[in-house]
């Protein structure tokens, strides 16, 4: 049986992966793809070269596309627009993405900057809650929690609703958007209730163990793996660790950008270049107009209402009705108030003007994310670990490899399609071959790494959607936000490999 297993294995890792069809938590419908193929290390390329790029110029615009030529070489499409742009903004996915950040988010804040609904709640915020950099940064850490749906929706809903105060308190671009950053992600798969478990439990599967036999066991499976999820927990921790101005957690450029904003008010470094252009940053309010916090909370709780609501009895979050909502709310509310619809149109102009740059980022990234999956990365780096290792030191291999293909790609949905397939009959197989006493618990420790370290690498990786959009919504640097993020996730990442390995050597 033992061998047969490991023989079942490495069939296993030559045969079939699953995959999504998109990277984005709002697209439920799972498919299979073809049997895996890869370049071997030149699967790497792309995501390799993205990420050197943007490292060495700072310019994410030229590193997204020297990925993309890249890979499209590899895959012998050399018409780049017809047979790569083209295609991948005529995804679903990728023109959902452009509709929500660029004409409705971004017409929805021009709006705000033109009614001045914004600096009315961060004045009001400020009166009665915030009195410092503290507690502006603690007001973001609970907007986090609150809004546990994840991923990019926490990243618009939390940057764009604590920007006028953070920036009002003075608090550093770089603490603001590791903030918004560290508490999307991580609290979502920790406070699970919501899309993630659904979408993950389908990848579980393995033949054979009785625990993962039916969708409610597999849903079981993973919420009783919660208390595992170190990495989001610590990563949750030192975020209100940060808030707290207990900083030595934090790294040096995190604690540089927290005395440069106490000491000069500055809020972003020497240099920087923020994704949000000037006319998001001032208000241009006409003189007639009168604003009121009202114009900023009646958009926002109808925003998270629909948003929470249409989770509940959908089953999947609307966004785009719920930002859709907000935009025409706030509009009708200028326009009620006597706003002429001339400067409404204005300030959605505005808007979409001040997020143009950063939607174009989030487009490239997307697409170097399906390029990255059709040379196979992420299956050339799982396939190399296909041998049988000592059951304590697998859990920290799949942290470091979905760790990996997470950063490469800029995806976690994407690297969880692509590893909890192989990953999950490798540490059966193990358990099994290695005669462990508690093969159930092992499995939870398998299973929480490849969620973690998933989690982990699009938290970090400069060409994530994540990454991107609260750097967008926070106004900070792209690269200075991924640069002063990197320490304390890595911080919060080697503790947990500690947990990890001690708790599968000592319980399982």
């Amino acid at each position: 049986m033992k061998n047969y297993n490991i023989f079942a294995l490495i069939v296993f890792l030559l045969g079939i992966l699953a995959a999504v069809n998109s990277n984005h938590q709002y697209e439920s419908n799972v498919e299979l793809l073809k049997p895996a193929f890869h370049y071997g290390f030149w699967s790497l390329l792309p995501g390799l070269v993205t990420i050197a790029l943007c490292l060495l110029t700072r310019e994410p615009l030229t590193a997204l596309l020297g990925g993309i030529i890249i890979g499209s070489i590899m895959l012998g499409r050399y018409d780049l627009t017809d047979k790569v742009i083209i295609p991948n903004l005529a995804k679903e996915g990728t023109a959902a993405i452009l509709l929500l950040y660029l004409w409705l988010l971004g017409g929805l804040l021009g709006v705000w900057s033109k009614t001045g609904a914004a600096q009315a709640f961060a004045t009001f915020m400020t009166k009665h809650f915030v009195k410092s950099q503290r507690s502006a940064k603690l007001v973001a850490w609970l907007l986090g929690v609150l809004f546990f749906q994840g991923g990019t929706i926490s990243t618009v809903l939390v940057g764009t609703t604590i920007r006028p105060i953070a920036d009002k308190a003075k608090v550093s671009h770089e603490e603001m958007s590791y903030i918004v950053d560290s508490t999307a992600s991580p609290i979502a798969s920790v406070l699970a209730f919501n899309a993630w478990p659904a979408y993950v439990q389908a990848f579980i599967f393995v033949p054979g163990v009785s625990f993962l036999a039916t969708e409610a066991d597999r849903l079981a499976f993973f919420f009783s793996s919660i208390p595992f999820s170190f990495y989001s927990i610590l990563a949750v921790t030192g975020t209100l660790l940060l808030c707290l101005n207990i900083t030595c957690f934090s790294g040096n450029l995190m604690r540089q950008a927290n005395k440069r904003a106490m000491e000069t008010g500055q809020l972003d470094a020497e240099g920087a270049q923020p994704l949000s252009s000037t006319e998001l940053q001032t208000p241009n309010v006409p003189d007639h107009y009168n604003p009121h916090v009202l114009e900023f909370i009646i958009p926002l709780v109808s925003l998270i209402g629909i948003a929470v609501l249409t989770f509940v009895y959908l089953g999947t979050p609307k966004v785009n009705w719920a930002f859709g909502t907000a935009l025409l709310l706030s509009a009708t509310i200028a326009l009620v108030k006597g706003m002429s619809l001339a400067n409404v149109i204005e300030g959605f102009g505005d808007g979409l003007k001040g997020v143009v740059v950063a939607s174009v980022i989030l487009m490239l990234a997307m697409i170097i994310g399906s390029i990255s999956k059709e040379v196979g990365g992420g299956s050339y780096v799982v396939s190399i670990f296909g041998e049988q290792l000592p059951f304590w030191l697998l859990p920290v291999i799949l942290q470091l490899v979905t760790m990996a293909i997470a950063f490469s790609t800029g995806t976690s949905w994407g690297t969880y399609a692509i590893t909890f397939p192989l990953a999950m009959p490798l540490a059966w197989a193990i358990a099994q071959s290695q005669s462990l006493a508690n093969p159930e618990l092992f499995m939870m420790i398998c299973f929480a790494t490849v969620l973690n370290g998933s989690v982990f690498g699009d938290q970090c990786s400069p060409i994530s959607d994540t990454t991107i959009l609260s750097s967008m919504t926070t106004g900070c640097d792209l690269m200075d936000h991924v640069k002063s993020q990197i320490i304390p996730a890595i911080f919060a990442a080697s503790l947990a490999a500690c947990l990890w390995t001690a708790t599968a050597y000592f319980f399982a």
